[in-house]
């Protein structure tokens, strides 16, 4: 869990940085405005560092046949489910070597190989989630489906619907809900009229399960229960973690919304390093293991980076393959 939330990181924190390329003009002061279509990465950006503890901790107890489903918010969760890391970057540079042969961007990354789709939609993870549940419980497989929304989308009727069919039918589902306090740029008490979404879980006959902590130890042991419960009959979870956003809703938020001191502070808690004090003490952890950790994750995000910058985009005849109406 350690190692892939360093690859996390590091992938977030360099994609920031690619994804600026080209966005500001020189006749326009730096960090006043930029140019949205640009760059080798065009259109939106949303990234998630802050909130690796979420993705490892419930992804850790997964197989190759359970399905995640992602929010607009994506790459944390895909990386933990194992979606190769060349062919995702390629998908986000537009590339022909991507997932969606470049079609569908970072918002619409979807790898049937490793059961993993998300979606620009909000709230729109859920009901997929509960459509791979019931095709698991249909086949008698021991496969399981995970849904990961924002707590924004908690308020959302796709939570509600999807959570009454899970607990009417017994899914074996695990509702995984992000609370970084901000949906989009709402405050959470100005939106939602309780303090926790776990609470939630009972008016449907489902378990709840609330995560006080950015800690992935704490989110490895909840999930623990929810997975256990799903593949064994037990039906579903929701699981409520508060969790931290380290940027913007998206690349280029000015976050005015945002007390200035807020990511400062919460970087101070930073989950990362946390983990890693946390394996010293256990004696699970020395210098020499860490370096070598921090090298090869430097080496998967150099590496994915390079193979998306070096791929083809797609040929314009191609413009209307694999596309739908």
């Amino acid at each position: 869990m350690y190692e892939t939330m360093l690859v996390i990181r590091r992938y977030e924190e360099t994609l920031a940085q690619v994804y600026l390329e080209g966005k500001l003009p020189p006749h326009i002061q730096q960090g006043l405005a930029f140019d949205i279509a640009s760059g080798p990465v065009p259109g939106e950006m949303h990234l998630a560092a802050g909130q690796e503890p979420v993705a490892v901790g419930v992804c850790a107890h997964l197989s190759e046949a359970d399905t995640v489903v992602g929010t607009h918010r994506p790459h944390h969760f895909a990386i933990a489910k194992g979606v190769p890391l060349d062919r995702m970057t390629a998908e986000i540079f537009g590339k022909v070597t991507g997932l969606g042969r470049g079609k569908g961007g970072h918002m619409h990354l979807f790898d049937p190989a490793h059961r993993f789709s998300c979606s620009g939609i909000v709230g729109a993870s859920l009901p997929p989630a509960c459509g791979a549940a019931l095709a698991a419980k249909l086949t008698a497989s021991q496969a399981i489906a995970v849904a990961f929304f924002g707590e924004g989308a908690a308020n959302q009727g796709t939570f509600h619907e999807a959570l009454n069919l899970a607990g009417l039918w017994r899914l074996p589902v695990v509702f995984v809900c992000e609370d970084n306090r901000w949906a989009i740029s709402v405050a959470k008490d100005k939106a939602t009229a309780i303090a926790s979404n776990a609470e939630r879980a009972s008016a449907y006959g489902i378990a709840g399960i609330a995560v006080g902590q950015n800690d992935a130890i704490a989110v490895y042991e909840a999930a623990a229960q929810a997975v256990e419960r799903a593949r064994s009959g037990g039906g579903a979870t929701l699981i409520e973690v508060k969790t931290d956003r380290y940027f913007g809703h998206f690349q280029g938020d000015a976050e005015v919304y945002r007390p200035k001191t807020e990511v400062s502070e919460l970087r101070q808690h930073d989950p990362i390093p946390a983990l890693a004090a946390s394996l010293r003490r256990r004696k699970l952890l020395d210098d020499t293991l860490d370096h070598n950790i921090h090298q090869r994750a430097e080496a998967r995000v150099a590496a994915a980076f390079e193979f998306a910058r070096g791929s083809l985009y797609p040929a314009a005849s191609e413009a209307m393959d694999h596309v739908f109406a």
